[in-house]
């Protein structure tokens, strides 16, 4: 059994559990809030300040936007495609969006179809959130849409389970940590909800708290991990920090996986409670003002490559016309990033050929290249607009040129 110091008391209590001709330890958290509770030193306390004051300026350029949507599009992607990161996938936004166009790179479908899933799933979180409380049904549908259809079908998608899982090792008995046994779920997730529905901690240590605690409860047989890290931006959004979930926090642990699982695995052994928050707000004030700065440079990108769509046909006897189709599949561009003929003419409301021209333009104007290099289902995508999405890490690798995680 892993052994205490005094602090470690308030994190939980291990209990033998027996399988077999084996015994291995079951970890069982304490209820949140921590005793003794958290020591808000004035370290924490300038953490928690500049991580509302990322969040507060995120959120108010956020509701500035006249059109957020397009972004909102852009921004969700990103954080499925770096929560399924760290759990192991390979896909890049390049490659979901080339999913999304129905031209499939080089990479494992089961990969991108994970983190296509992670959109659907978080998506309809945050729709839910209009009629439901972010509760444990909540977290059971979302985690329905999240495993679906993937490698986890068979793990009882939108159950809690009833059986015991483990992370790391073969077997329970030489596993790096084991979670509750699941006659103990019932109680455990009880409490659970009731901390998510208290109000008695600051906003930002409370999502803190909540993230580590699902990852310790590890209350399903698959996608803990990707659950645990929307629940972040459910959060935010349900308490009202956020008006949208623009934060993609999943770059921060990311980028950071070896201390992020170090420090939740210390708040289990060692009830360090207050290095895990630190580590948290610093992530949050970083990828918020990292999504600020994305946000201001994407409606420069917008507001220029606009004004050079509208003077390209300068001097042209079919500039009115040719300018307005160009400018139509412009923003049409802007929403999706990535486009097809077909499905752009539909969308758009106007003929194939029109859109062809219109892409001839816009390749010509150097916004969009062709990705596939195929003679059909070609797929043009909004290049510098993917170069700003993914400037701060290496996701807008191409299949053939990702690295393994």
């Amino acid at each position: 059994m892993p052994s205490f110091t005094k602090k470690a008391e308030r994190a939980g209590q291990w209990v033998r559990q027996s399988s077999g001709k084996t015994s291995y330890d079951a970890f069982i958290p304490a209820p949140l809030p921590p005793v003794p509770a958290i020591t808000v030193d004035l370290a924490l306390q300038r953490r928690i300040e500049s991580a509302g004051l990322a969040l507060g300026r995120l959120d108010g350029i956020g509701r500035l936007l006249s059109g957020p949507e397009e972004l909102l599009y852009s921004y969700i992607r990103k954080e499925a495609v770096l929560s399924s990161q760290i759990e192991g996938t390979q896909s890049s936004i390049a490659d979901l969006l080339l999913h999304e166009n129905q031209s499939m790179p080089g990479v494992v479908l089961e990969d991108v179809q994970e983190v296509s899933n992670y959109i659907g799933a978080l998506s309809y979180g945050i729709d839910r959130l209009s009629t439901l409380p972010l509760s444990l049904r909540l977290i059971r549908e979302s985690h329905e849409r999240l495993v679906r259809g993937t490698r986890g079908d068979q793990k009882a998608p939108g159950e809690f389970r009833r059986s015991q899982n483990w992370i790391g090792g073969s077997k329970p008995s030489d596993a790096m940590f084991v979670p509750p046994p699941p006659h103990e779920l019932p109680d455990i997730l009880s409490a659970f909800e009731n901390f998510l529905h208290s109000t008695e901690y600051p906003v930002l240590l409370k999502v803190g708290l909540v993230h580590a605690q699902f990852e310790t409860i590890h209350p399903f047989l698959d996608g803990n991990g990707r659950v645990g890290r929307m629940l972040i931006a459910l959060m935010l959004v349900s308490e009202g920090v956020l008006e949208r979930p623009w934060l993609y926090v999943s770059l921060h642990f990311k980028k950071h996986r070896d201390k992020y699982y170090s420090l939740l695995q210390d708040v289990r052994t060692q009830g360090n409670w207050e290095e895990w928050l630190v580590f948290f707000l610093e992530g949050i004030t970083v990828t918020a003002n990292q999504a600020t700065d994305k946000i201001r440079a994407l409606m420069a990108l917008f507001e220029r490559d606009r004004k050079v769509v509208e003077q390209s046909r300068k001097g042209s006897i079919y500039q009115s016309v040719a300018v307005q189709s160009n400018l139509t599949v412009y923003d049409y561009l802007k929403k999706r990033i990535a486009i097809r003929i077909p499905e752009t003419a539909e969308v758009c409301g106007t003929t194939k050929p029109t859109v062809k021209r219109a892409i001839d333009d816009l390749q010509m104007l150097g916004i969009v290249t062709e990705v596939t290099g195929k003679p059909r289902n070609k797929v043009y995508i909004y290049t510098e607009y993917l170069d700003i999405l993914n400037q701060d890490d290496d996701t807008s690798e191409l299949s053939n040129e990702r690295s393994n995680e």
